[in-house]
């Protein structure tokens, strides 16, 4: 699993879990203000960026990785962030090994599937098949770009070295992934599973996710003291979108959980 390190080594970790088909790239706005403060540790999951395929996408599977990762390194406890579907990782990995989790934060992470929008066209098209796996490995940069953006609803500006990253992951992984993040919140809700447990949790959603139905954040209320956030004008993206507000965020809530 590729990990990529910032920010001093005495310092809180924090760990930013990535969502499907993007890379650690995806938090590259965020890093320098949480790194002043944090051990910022990012992973490509599997499949992803740097780090290579693997037999099963399973949310629980991929969280024992990232377990394994964390023992490896010996950082224990973390702060946990997840954006998108790397909130299930996330919240697996809460639940496998509850030590190693001091507090969790998801960020535009589907609480349940009644929550799931129609998606943007581009997405329908880069996804879904006939058309998706011939286009996929045919697919430009600015075809890339576009697919991002479409999750947002502000312009935002992503990096060659992001869209980059991006490229490696293949059609048949990021289907196993989509198929694996579907089964896991239709065996139960993340709300439901986070309720019997009692890590400190903070939701954060963009008011205008065309993603995923950004009032269903208040799902997350029925997680004892949860936090919830609304960003207003953000789409799926808030650490591109809302960089500074986003990083406000996370330090606040981490900081009340040291």
């Amino acid at each position: 699993m590729h990990v990529v390190r910032d920010g001093s080594r005495e310092a809180p970790v924090l760990l930013l879990i990535h969502g499907s088909g993007f890379s650690s790239g995806t938090w590259k706005p965020v890093v320098p203000a949480l790194a002043e403060h944090h051990h910022v540790v990012r992973v490509d999951l599997p499949g992803c960026g740097q780090s290579p395929p693997a037999p099963s996408y399973d949310v629980p599977a991929q969280a024992r990785r990232v377990a394994a990762m964390l023992d490896d390194l010996g950082l224990r406890p973390a702060a946990v962030v997840g954006h998108s579907s790397g909130g299930y990782v996330a919240t697996a990995l809460a639940e496998q090994c509850p030590d190693l989790v001091r507090s969790l934060v998801l960020i535009s992470t589907g609480p349940s599937p009644d929550a799931f929008l129609p998606q943007p066209f581009i997405l329908r098209v880069l996804l879904a098949p006939p058309l998706g796996p011939l286009i996929w490995s045919r697919r430009s940069d600015a075809m890339i770009r576009k697919g991002i953006s479409a999750t947002c609803a502000r312009p935002v500006d992503i990096p060659d070295d992001v869209v980059a990253e991006l490229r490696p992951t293949t059609y048949r992984t990021l289907r196993s992934v989509l198929r694996q993040n579907t089964a896991y919140i239709t065996e139960q809700s993340v709300p439901a599973r986070l309720a019997a447990l009692k890590v400190p949790l903070l939701a954060i959603f963009g008011a205008a996710d065309p993603r995923w139905e950004p009032s269903s954040v208040h799902q997350y209320e029925a997680v004892p003291n949860a936090r919830v956030e609304l960003l207003p004008g953000v789409g799926h993206i808030p650490a591109f979108e809302a960089p500074e507000a986003t990083s406000e965020l996370l330090l606040d809530f981490t900081a009340a959980g040291r």
